[in-house]
């Protein structure tokens, strides 16, 4: 196992716990100088905020855990590639790393509709990993919109 299949493990821990607490099953995780500083997963229900994203809360964790807002020396592993909001705070925070499962075709804005995270256009450029453990993260999304869909088909909230 790769280190960033052992730190994408750990997103997907989050992402179990999300998945419990009826919650998208997204997890993020990171990492400074080989430890984990951070962990989360979306909360945009359980608060409700539009903005719980799980990479969101580990950046603010991460500073938090730092004592500065730039995160350089850190790598963001997430389960799911990130959003453009989510983008937008990895370009902020100065992450250095994005490692992330599987793709998002509908709203991901580090590879799949956006290059957001390394544009030479901004003031800073992660470097990024995709597809790390990319089968297990999209199939935990996968089965957790289908028991909703289901759900939903049956009357049930």
């Amino acid at each position: 196992m790769t280190k960033d299949e052992f730190y994408m493990g750990k997103a997907l821990e989050e992402a179990k716990t999300a998945y419990a607490v009826g919650e998208i099953p997204i997890g993020a995780v990171i990492i400074y100088q080989k430890k984990a500083i951070a962990r989360a997963y979306n909360l945009r229900e359980s608060l409700p905020c539009a903005t719980a994203h799980a990479e969101l809360l580990a950046i603010e964790k991460a500073c938090r855990a730092l004592g500065r807002w730039r995160l350089s020396g850190c790598t963001l592993y997430v389960t799911c590639e990130p959003c453009p909001m989510c983008a937008g705070a990895i370009v902020n925070s100065r992450l250095d790393r994005v490692v992330y499962g599987c793709a998002d075709p509908k709203a991901g804005a580090v590879r799949s509709l956006f290059q957001l995270a390394d544009s030479p256009l901004l003031n800073h450029r992660a470097s990024i990993t995709a597809g790390v453990r990319a089968d297990e993260c999209a199939a935990l999304l996968k089965d957790f919109f289908r028991k909703k869909r289901k759900k939903s088909d049956s009357g049930q909230p």
